[in-house]
């Protein structure tokens, strides 16, 4: 609770976001109040927590994942790419002259020799993933070319239900409110339900469905986990195939670069789909949430109601029209 004195008397307002900062003056606040207003359903976004509190929180959630032998093998994994990944990137940048004997780019060098054996290690590392995902990802391209060339809509169907947690059918957003995997109701065209039905996505905790996701993000996205693979055959094939003398030194760099890059930009494409389609349809609240969010209310601290806890940008659809919508 904050207040404030002036020279008429005694004017009081409240913190209205979970980071301690004030909504808007006085004048304003009706405007900002109406951003925290639940959906018409009575759905609330989960509170942001002080950071301190959200630290804590995450730190036990990794650690819950850490102690499982899949948590544990990923960690593990993830800490061997960064470090062989940081010291190779050291290397490069000649950040330990003493190994520069007699020149840094002497074929014989320590320096040259433990790019090598960096360059191998992380080869290996990245086999892990490039061909350890293959029968998925050639699973999901088969689907993806039965769909695009055959004409199957029974292909995109199956991707949908495969990605549901970021991937909408056209036409899904016509779907009733209710429509989820428990509850399908008869009547609906098959080809905006997910095949099998039951990986229908859940009904929306908003009560809003997400638009329907552009075909062509699936397509991308197959294709950038294929090229991937792709780009670690030929890296393997040059990294076990020659040795360093014969190798060319730009081969390597252009492979892990291009196999790189283009996972990246399909993780990131599937992080913001699948962050578009939670700020509109919801995501879970906790108990912990709940007593949060009513024990602020009583407070008259005031929770924006969207994904990030913070007040929309002008380009942002208002809570009215957004429900409207």
């Amino acid at each position: 609770m904050k207040t404030r004195q002036s020279t008429t008397g005694t004017r009081n307002w409240v913190a209205a976001s979970s980071d301690d900062a004030t909504l808007a003056a006085p004048a304003e606040l009706s405007d900002s109040l109406k951003y925290t207003e639940p959906f018409e359903n009575g759905y609330h976004f989960p509170p942001k927590y002080p950071w301190k509190e959200a630290t804590k929180t995450n730190l036990v959630a990794f650690w819950k994942f850490f102690t499982t032998p899949m948590g544990f093998f990923w960690t593990i994994y993830g800490l061997n790419v960064v470090a062989w990944g940081g010291m190779l990137f050291l290397l490069l940048c000649n950040a330990a002259p003493a190994m520069c004997y007699p020149t840094c780019d002497d074929i014989d060098s320590p320096r040259r020799k433990w790019v090598e054996y960096d360059s191998q290690v992380l080869t290996a590392l990245f086999c892990v993933t490039a061909f350890g995902l293959v029968p998925w990802r050639f699973r999901d391209l088969y689907y993806s070319l039965q769909y695009r060339i055959q004409g199957k809509p029974s292909g995109i169907r199956r991707l949908a239900g495969i990605h549901r947690g970021w991937f909408r059918l056209p036409g899904s957003q016509d779907l009733p409110i209710d429509a989820g995997p428990d509850n399908l109701p008869e009547g609906i065209p098959e080809q905006v339900i997910p095949i099998p039905e039951s990986s229908i996505p859940n009904a929306p905790l908003s009560g809003v469905r997400a638009p329907a996701t552009a075909v062509w993000k699936m397509d991308f996205v197959i294709w950038t986990m294929v090229i991937n693979t792709f780009a670690q055959c030929g890296l393997c094939g040059i990294m076990w195939g020659q040795n360093r003398y014969e190798r060319a030194s730009w081969t390597t760099g252009f492979l892990v670069a291009v196999g790189s890059i283009v996972a990246m930009i399909g993780g990131y494409v599937i992080f913001l789909e699948g962050k578009h389609v939670k700020s509109i349809e919801g995501v879970p609240c906790s108990e912990r949430d709940l007593k949060k969010l009513a024990s602020d209310k009583e407070l008259g601290i005031h929770h924006y109601n969207n994904i990030k806890d913070k007040k929309p940008k002008k380009k942002e659809l208002d809570p009215e029209a957004r429900r409207e919508k």
